[in-house]
């Protein structure tokens, strides 16, 4: 039975500085919430440029924020050129705080930044907390190398802020695969918020099957947002035309996000391959690794949620830099015996590259090696919130009736 909750609302807030996972990931757990609550509404606040190409389950909205770019020595500027950063995350912390206000949320989930970019939420938080929101973080299983982490959230004494502001932190997989806080002075009083609720699973509705997918076998080739993604895909091209032996059937997903100037030369590239096809994006990446034989991906959370929820196999080739988050994790999956991995300078190594694609097919999926490893997240978050929902309905209709 579908539990009903009148008027309650929950909103979100993802920063979307550099590529689609904070975006994807507050959309995934939003439409299972929807579906499992009637009456339930729910906005996200997105920086995403591209926020308004993905489809939105009824009564799930965004809000869109001015965007700033995340470059690849770390730093942040605006979107637009012509407008000071300063002057950006003035209106973002604006619209945000307005949107707090008016929206007036039961509950309000922030993906991975604490305070948000550069403590634009800080001051919605504090707010919300006067009026008794229930404030949530939410953390991947993997954040980036301890060292660099503790650096960054002792400047801002983000350990100190989460403390004090929130009343939980949801960490979005398994305590046994990876704490994303390892190597971080942890204070108890922030552990008792933690609650590891597992991964999110992924599935397709017959309305999300993807128009892209091709016609048989296909490994797909996925960059995420694809900001940084140029260089895998350089390095199957150049797989592929070393080793004429090479002939698996591949889609190759650039990203939206990959500069343009590199976009068209890999599609130029690929276009003298037989076996390979390349195209920009799909709003409904779901469908196509769903369809696929096999997955070769650079290992951000959501792709990996998808390679387990649709038990492919996989061969990661991660970011080292500047955070080391897709380094981590495939590190640990691969340890597991979960996925393949390839270090970038060894996919630059056009022969090993190639072997490792022609044995990708026929290695065995993440099931034959996951452990008991459970992908739960969304049930577990669906039962908390359905908790304090109804927590909160119980206590305003006895206050009516007293």
């Amino acid at each position: 039975m579908i539990e009903r909750f009148e008027d309650a609302r929950i909103l979100m807030y993802s920063h979307d500085t550099f590529g689609l996972g904070h975006l994807r990931r507050c959309r995934t757990i939003a439409h299972s919430l929807v579906e499992d609550y009637r009456g339930l509404n729910i906005l996200i606040i997105s920086g995403a440029t591209i926020a308004g190409a993905f489809d939105y389950r009824a009564r799930v909205d965004f809000v869109k924020i001015p965007s700033v770019i995340k470059l690849r020595n770390g730093e942040y500027t605006s979107l637009d050129r012509h407008i000071d950063l300063h002057d950006t995350l003035k209106m973002r912390t604006s619209i945000i705080r307005h949107t707090a206000e008016t929206f007036k949320p039961d509950i309000f989930i922030v993906d991975k930044e604490p305070m948000g970019l550069k403590g634009e939420i800080e001051s919605t938080l504090a707010y919300l907390k006067t009026r008794g929101t229930r404030l949530v973080l939410g953390l991947r299983e993997v954040m980036d190398a301890p060292h660099l982490l503790d650096a960054e959230w002792k400047k801002n004494d983000v350990m100190g802020k989460i403390d004090r502001l929130y009343d939980q932190v949801w960490v979005y997989g398994p305590q046994e695969f990876h704490d994303p806080l390892t190597g971080l002075e942890v204070p108890k009083t922030v552990r008792s918020k933690m609650d590891f609720v597992g991964f999110l699973q992924r599935r397709v509705s017959s309305d999300e099957e993807s128009d892209h997918a091709p016609e048989g076998d296909y490994i797909l080739v996925t960059t995420g947002g694809g900001g940084d993604g140029a260089e895998l895909v350089h390095d199957l091209i150049h797989a592929y035309q070393n080793d004429k032996s090479l002939t698996h059937r591949a889609l190759i997903v650039l990203g939206p996000y990959m500069p343009a100037k590199q976009r068209r030369k890999l599609k130029r590239k690929g276009g003298k391959i037989p076996y390979l096809e390349v195209i920009e994006f799909d709003n409904r990446m779901e469908g196509l690794i769903a369809g696929a034989k096999a997955v070769v991906a650079m290992g951000g959370y959501n792709t990996y949620c998808e390679i387990l929820s649709f038990d492919k196999p996989a061969l990661i080739v991660p970011r080292v830099k500047p955070r080391e988050e897709q380094l981590i994790r495939a590190r640990r999956a691969y340890e597991l015996g979960l996925i393949d991995m390839l270090l970038p300078e060894q996919a630059a190594q056009p022969l090993q590259f190639a072997a490792a694609l022609k044995a990708l097919p026929d290695r065995a999926p993440p099931s034959a090696k996951a452990g008991g490893l459970r992908l739960e997240g969304l049930p577990h978050i669906s039962k908390i919130v359905g908790r304090w929902l109804l927590n909160k309905q119980q206590a305003q209709l006895s206050v009516v009736k007293s």
